[in-house]
């Protein structure tokens, strides 16, 4: 069996009564609390107690100033009795300076001096060049030919270059172009037993670089 609300119990249908009847209230009340007159007669007095006044002194920066140092104090006297009398001291006084002897030094010693031997000055062209003595054809004789060389038909010049000294002697001599199998060696060798007339310069005899070719022809 289904129940069912009465109409006294069904809040629903009042619902809009409720909300009218309290938006009604709220209104009144509003109007009433806006009319009234709540300011209160008395007043209000705030006593502030009197703030210490505090000033600002601005300070003068001064300069400290040196003074100078007292002068110092002069020195106290002090009397002497005169009625002392000093001792003489006896000075040993024996020791006498000879002025007029003066010792045995040795002697300084020389200065050095350094002695450069000036090496006589190599020519290569001069007035009258050094002259083989007994020519090529003289020089060629004293030559013999390397074993080595025949064998092999080794053939050709030798150049020599070397120095011819005032007296006619060969020195230094070098081989600037050569054949190898011995030649160069025997070249040299003939060319140190050869005799030169020395070359000269304005009459004198000097030193002359040579140059000389040395021929190896087998027959």
């Amino acid at each position: 069996m289904a129940l069912r609300k009465t109409d006294k119990a069904d809040l629903r249908k009042r619902y809009p009564l409720f909300v009218q009847s309290g938006l009604l209230i709220a209104l009144v009340l509003l109007i009433v609390a806006f009319r009234l007159d709540l300011r209160v007669n008395e007043t209000f007095e705030v006593n502030l107690s009197d703030q210490e006044v505090v000033q600002m002194e601005e300070m003068v920066q001064t300069q400290q100033v040196e003074k100078p140092p007292p002068p110092p104090r002069p020195p106290v006297p002090v009397e002497v009795p005169n009625d002392e009398v000093l001792e003489d001291d006896v000075l040993d006084l024996d020791m006498t300076l000879d002025i007029d002897v003066v010792p045995d030094l040795p002697p300084p010693p020389p200065p050095k001096q350094d002695v450069v031997e000036e090496e006589p000055e190599i020519f290569v062209i001069v007035e009258q060049s050094p002259e083989l003595i007994g020519g090529l054809p003289g020089l060629q004789k004293k030559i013999k030919y390397p074993e080595i060389a025949k064998k092999a038909g080794v053939e050709g010049r030798v150049f020599l270059q070397f120095v011819v000294d005032e007296q006619g002697n060969v020195h230094d001599p070098i081989v600037t172009r050569g054949i190898g199998a011995g030649c160069d060696e025997e070249a040299i060798k003939a060319i140190l037993q050869a005799k030169f007339k020395p070359g000269k310069q304005r009459g004198k005899a000097v030193k002359v670089k040579m140059s000389l070719p040395i021929t190896f022809r087998l027959k």
